[in-house]
Formats: structure tokens, sequence, C-alpha cells
């Protein structure tokens, strides 16, 4: 795994504003959204690929766009960036009613990650454990799903969350109204490593992402 690397302080924009949000106001928020995931869930009714897989690359796709949602901090406490970070999601052992958590390696081919992260839903759907794959990359970053309920609000209560930098992604139960297909999506952001204009942008080009779905099915 390669290391996180340094973030040059001297030359950083974001200096101010971390140092404030980590020390001065330790802060974290998170924002709700629906996204309109009408042509997404029309091209996989029409495809082999798994919705969960998708809407899973989706989001590890726009989150290595942007350094803000590759942050870390050392055991210094200095601020550095990886240069890639991998999706870490949960699947449902529905006989114990427990979830476990696995990751797959991000790869900007979404049919290559498709392979690999469905392989592990299918090798993880009985496990016991809440790791299966034993420790976890320290550059990953979680996404959830529960999918048996829609819902327009979702906050996390972290308790260490004043040093966790990585985003992480809730999703809910898609829905149709108007005419459209939505899809509740809340995501939880340290303040330190974005505003809201930083959220409000990896919203926005996941929702670009999903309204123009050719890479579904793409080999």
């Amino acid at each position: 795994m390669d290391a996180a690397a340094p973030i040059d302080l001297a030359t950083w924009p974001r200096r101010e504003h971390f140092e404030h949000y980590r020390h001065v106001v330790p802060c974290t928020y998170a924002m709700t959204v629906e996204l309109d995931v009408t042509a997404f869930v029309d091209a996989l009714r029409r495809s082999a690929r798994r919705t969960y897989v998708a809407q899973v690359w989706a989001l590890a796709h726009v989150v290595n766009r942007h350094v803000e949602f590759r942050l870390c901090v050392t055991e210094a406490g200095e601020p550095a960036a990886w240069s890639t970070v991998h999706p870490s999601f949960t699947v449902l052992n529905p006989e114990r009613e427990t979830f476990a958590s696995v990751w797959t390696p991000y790869d900007p081919d979404f049919a290559t990650f498709h392979d690999a992260a469905s392989a592990l839903l299918t090798e993880h759907r009985t496990a016991t454990t809440l790791f299966p794959q034993g420790p976890r990359p320290a550059n990953t970053f979680d996404v959830s799903s529960l999918p048996w309920v829609s819902f327009t609000g979702f906050d996390l209560q972290v308790q260490t969350g004043w040093g966790h930098l990585a985003p992480i992604f809730t999703l809910g139960r898609h829905h149709e109204r108007d005419g459209r297909v939505l899809l509740p999506l809340a995501v939880q952001v340290h303040h330190a490593a974005a505003d809201g204009f930083h959220t409000a942008r990896l919203v926005q080009e996941v929702q670009a992402l999903l309204a123009a779905p050719d890479w579904v099915d793409a080999s």
C-alpha cells in the first residue's frame, strides 16, 4: 500500500480552514440529498450488473477525483492525502441479521471493479464476523446501504469523528415521485477536510454520472 503524501502546509490554501475545524471548532456535518436515478435504474434493469455495486463504484469514482475526500492525518497529526482510496461496503447476513464490511480495490474500469466486488458480496453473504477479510487498509472510506427504507435525513454520531477525515456514505431505498426515480444519499463529512462547496460538487458529479449510465454495460 502506498503511503499518504504529506501536504505542504506552507502552500496549502486550506491550511487555516483545516486547523480551525480540526482544533478550534472541530466538527463534522451531514448532507442528505435525493439523486435522480431514473436513467440509472432503467439501464440496470436491462443489465446483468448489480445495482449496489454500481452505486458503490459511482461514489468511489467521484471520491477519487478530489483530494479533499482522500485526506487523512499522519501519526504526527499532520494532514496528508492518499493517491487512491478504496470503498468499504456492507453485506447483510439475513439469517443472523448482522452485516459484514468488505472492501474492494477501486478500479476506474467499472467492469473490472464490478466483477471483483460482486464476487466478494457472494463470498461473504454468510459471514459471521464484521471484517471477514481481516484488517482493512487505512485508505478506505465507508459506504452502507439501507435498501429497505427511504429517508430524508440521516446523521451519524461518530465518537472519534474529530479525527476521521474520510467521507461516509449511506444509501437508501429508491422510490418514484412525479415519474422520476429518486435515491436518498447521505454524506457525512469532516469540516476540516471539505466545505459545503466541495460536498455539493461531489453530489453533483455523482448525479451526472448516474444520469448518463452508459458505463453500466461497458466492457
